[in-house]
């Protein structure tokens, strides 16, 4: 195993540890790579070990009761995925798929239960991101519940967004997401995603660039969110 890349000193979780217990981490996972758009957790699974992400991207993946496949969010190099089959023994609650080429640490539930347990910095970061889970959730059922089809497109790519450095009222999708994508984010179709995406174009709130997707008017788009919001 090369130590200089497949190692968890690389993962944020971990970050208060010293090198001597990183290194006892490190020999306690089993270490993996896989080719992009390949599943590495299916729904359902009953398995519980944790994955730490130390190189490429990954996404998640939900089926919806109409059977459409709705994606949660992505994980990238230094974040992990797992972790709720390890504290509940449950199965999971989605699948987990590669967008790129990834190296992932696979370590035992009991393992991690141990780490958590051992170092209080590594629990509160836990703590911290159950706790954004649960938020992000909570967004986006309320979301689903009071938006319509097309204030759900302008609030996915508000919040795909980054702000554009030196335009405080623009903000950048980098790289430009793909419609079906972003369809199965906001569980719609891609043709509906296709046509709003013009109707923005025209309308001057969005200008697409090359490798990016330019939002004008970042604080004009959130308020038709808003007050869509508002009305339902």
């Amino acid at each position: 195993m090369n130590r200089r890349t497949e190692t968890l000193a690389r993962i944020n979780l971990f970050r208060s540890l010293d090198a001597a217990k990183i290194e006892l981490l490190d020999t306690q996972c089993f270490w993996q790579r896989a080719a992009r758009n390949q599943w590495i957790i299916d729904y359902q699974d009953t398995s519980n070990d944790v994955f730490f992400v130390v190189s490429g991207t990954l996404r998640v993946k939900i089926q919806s009761v109409a059977g459409r496949e709705v994606l949660l969010r992505e994980i990238n190099a230094g974040e992990f995925f797992g972790e709720l089959a390890a504290i509940d023994n449950q199965p999971r609650s989605s699948g987990i798929f590669t967008v790129t080429d990834v190296t992932l640490a696979r370590m035992p539930a009991s393992v991690f239960r141990a780490a958590v347990h051992a170092h209080p910095d590594v629990c509160d970061q836990l703590l911290e991101q159950l706790a954004g889970y649960v938020r992000t959730i909570s967004n986006r059922v309320t979301e689903y519940t009071t938006l319509d089809a097309r204030h759900r497109i302008y609030a996915e790519l508000l919040r795909l967004s980054r702000p554009e450095a030196g335009k405080p009222q623009q903000a950048v999708v980098s790289p430009p997401p793909v419609h079906a994508d972003l369809a199965a984010r906001v569980s719609i179709r891609r043709e509906s995603v296709t046509r709003e995406l013009k109707a923005l174009e025209r309308a001057g709130l969005i200008e697409k660039r090359r490798g990016a997707l330019v939002l004008t008017d970042t604080a004009r788009l959130r308020k038709m969110v808003a007050e869509a919001s508002e009305v339902s």
